[in-house]
């Protein structure tokens, strides 16, 4: 086996590849590190997200029907002056809250049919919002659900 001089000590191929492969790892492992540590902060920022636009849902529908959040947000789905825009909105909020009270709003209007967005209400909207209304897990609402946004 040839080996190096490097100063005073001798150091065998062998040894220089284990000193390589152990930096390498180091390196990955924190890499791996980074990359979790800026997965971490991406949820809580669109969690965050999610919270306002659920704050925004919200506060439109306590406008026109003043109460309950969760009521005047169902209110809001069920009231065919609004438009489709705002009602899909409501119901994304209805689901985000997971509140179990809008579920006979939702499947009234859920047909499991394809979309028609020009016509009715968002059917793949629909159906992840009553999923998440039946008790779906919903991570993103562990950062950000708390006393102001509940029910």
């Amino acid at each position: 086996m040839q080996a190096l001089r490097e100063g005073r000590r001798i150091v065998t191929k062998r040894q220089d590849l284990a000193v390589t492969h152990r930096s390498w790892k180091r390196w990955l492992v924190r890499g791996l590190g980074v990359v979790a540590a800026l997965a971490v902060v991406a949820s809580i920022v669109v969690s965050l997200m999610i919270a306002s636009g659920v704050r925004e849902a919200r506060d439109m529908a306590l406008r026109e029907h003043p109460g309950d959040p969760v009521t005047a947000l169902i209110a809001y789905v069920d009231t065919p002056r609004h438009s489709l825009g705002e009602r899909n909105r409501a119901v994304w909020a209805l689901g985000q809250l997971g509140d179990p009270r809008p579920l006979p709003v939702l499947e009234k209007h859920f047909t499991g049919g394809p979309c028609q967005h020009e016509r009715a209400l968002c059917q793949r909207e629909l159906s992840k919002a009553i999923e998440l209304c039946r008790g779906g897990t919903n991570v993103t609402a562990l950062v950000w659900r708390h006393g102001s946004l509940r029910p």
